[in-house]
């Protein structure tokens, strides 16, 4: 998958492979990923001791791999951000999924998405702008939050319960038509899930509304978002009812186009 997810092994963390080190700190950077936020839950997360442990996180800090931002605890550091957005731009993915981004924009009128996701935010990897003069702009690289946003909530509502759980705590008022409820949320990504495609209105940015749905990989977990957002006054009060169609075969297209579409 693309969303930086790290593949752990607590079982083969040993030192009895050359790669014993690689190993661990990937499985510590997973941890991290997924919630671990204190040396506590990464001794717990991982099963290593302490002393190993606090070596080897010191370590990811010094290189940028971890931070350590106080109350919050430890986040990817900004040397992971860097090497996802070069990835990005080097993704099949992006190349693949510029053309139908394009044709997505064109057919709606509206500005379209392509988002990852990394940790606890989602990352826009690219973009089609929409010709109108009043139009949301996403510049590549944005990162925005995944607890706001139709983007967000494909990614939430796909997620692991456990992602999923830890997401519906940090919900935060960025407008004040921001969901902040974790029950009306969790109710939200039901609809999600059962609908195939996700809306926002106003959620992120006054005024701005969008539809999003999931592009899934090989092994049926979301690889990707795609998008369309643009102003209220335009796309309506209900933006699923005019645009879902138009994103969710965008997103099948580029499923087909990668060769991971699920067959008929």
């Amino acid at each position: 998958m693309w969303n930086m997810t790290l593949p752990r092994s607590p079982g083969n963390l040993s030192l009895e492979t050359d790669v014993g080190v690689l190993d661990r700190s990937v499985a510590i950077l997973d941890a991290v990923e997924n919630g671990a936020r204190t040396l506590t839950h990464l001794i717990a997360e991982v099963g290593l001791s302490r002393s190993t442990t606090h070596r080897l996180v010191g370590s990811l800090k010094e290189h940028g791999f971890l931070a350590d931002v106080g109350a919050l605890g430890y986040v990817l550091g900004p040397r992971l951000l860097r090497l996802a957005n070069l990835a990005a731009r080097d993704l099949p993915l992006r190349d693949v999924a510029h053309p139908i981004l394009q044709q997505l924009a064109a057919s709606t009128g509206e500005s379209a998405q392509l988002y990852l996701r990394s940790g606890d935010e989602r990352i826009c990897i690219d973009t089609a702008e929409s010709s109108s003069e009043l139009r949301t702009i996403v510049e590549p690289g944005a990162r925005l939050p995944i607890t706001a946003g139709s983007a967000g909530k494909v990614f939430m509502a796909w997620a692991p319960e456990k992602n999923r759980d830890r997401w519906l705590s940090m919900l935060q008022p960025l407008t004040d038509r921001t969901p902040t409820l974790p029950d009306r949320v969790a109710q939200q990504l039901v609809t999600a899930r059962r609908r195939g495609w996700a809306q926002s209105v106003e959620e992120r940015q006054k005024g701005v509304v969008s539809v999003s749905a999931p592009v899934f990989d090989i092994a049926g977990e979301v690889l990707a978002a795609v998008s369309v957002s643009g102003p209220r006054n335009r796309m309506g009060p209900q933006p699923g009812e005019h645009f879902a169609d138009a994103v969710v075969h965008a997103a099948r297209e580029i499923e087909r186009a990668l060769g991971t579409e699920s067959p008929p």
